[in-house]
């Protein structure tokens, strides 16, 4: 049976793009039901159209978080999703939805957590002058980009690297760890065990 998927944004949508990508080549084994916003012009609502994959702007003016969280979590379960992925989605999911879709909520973030939580991962990894940075999938939990990681894709920083630079190369990067990672969590039938995520069958 092909797991359901829910997509969460407020951006570019350009992972969605991939993943949606690989969903169609067969790659992926999931299927993204429905795609959700929490800005009217997220470019997430383009690609969904461009896929055929129903799109909604939410509006979160006015809202309480958690008020908001609820009307989120009844259009995902009207369009019956059994796992959420956000791209690039800027708000923090209240305690609500996090136990509605415990262990079932994936995130990528622009650097190899635990390194860089929070805003400008890429500005980070150049004020502290390292030699590798990258991106995390990981389980969303209650706390901000802390939940069980499933994949790490790194990338070098070069000497000549620019804020700009860097994230385009960590983008690029994305678009190929989050499709993979899915696939991983899907296939492998990931289990989460303390702060370790434990595959029951291994996916390539």
């Amino acid at each position: 049976m092909t797991p359901t998927l829910g997509i969460i944004s407020s951006g570019r949508g350009e992972n969605l793009r991939y993943i949606l990508l690989a969903e169609r080549s067969g790659y992926l084994p999931g299927l993204v039901k429905i795609v959700l916003t929490d800005q009217p012009d997220a470019g997430a609502l383009r690609i969904a159209r461009e896929f055929g994959v129903p799109g909604l702007y939410l509006d979160p003016r006015g809202k309480p978080r958690e008020e908001y969280d609820r009307e989120l979590v009844a259009h995902l379960e009207a369009a019956g999703v059994e796992m959420v992925v956000l791209t690039g989605f800027m708000r923090i999911l209240t305690p609500f939805f996090v136990r509605r879709y415990r262990d079932r909520i994936l995130n990528i973030h622009p650097a190899l957590l635990p390194s860089f939580r929070g805003m400008d991962a890429f500005g980070q990894a150049l004020d502290h002058g390292v030699l590798w940075t990258g991106t995390t999938v990981h389980i969303v939990d209650e706390d901000v980009d802390h939940g069980p990681i499933i994949y790490q894709r790194p990338v070098p920083v070069k000497e000549n690297d620019t804020h700009e630079s860097l994230k385009a190369r960590i983008q690029r990067a994305e678009y190929k760890a989050y499709p993979k990672a899915i696939k991983m969590f899907i296939e492998g039938k990931a289990k989460v065990v303390g702060r370790k995520i434990v595959f029951e069958k291994g996916a390539e």
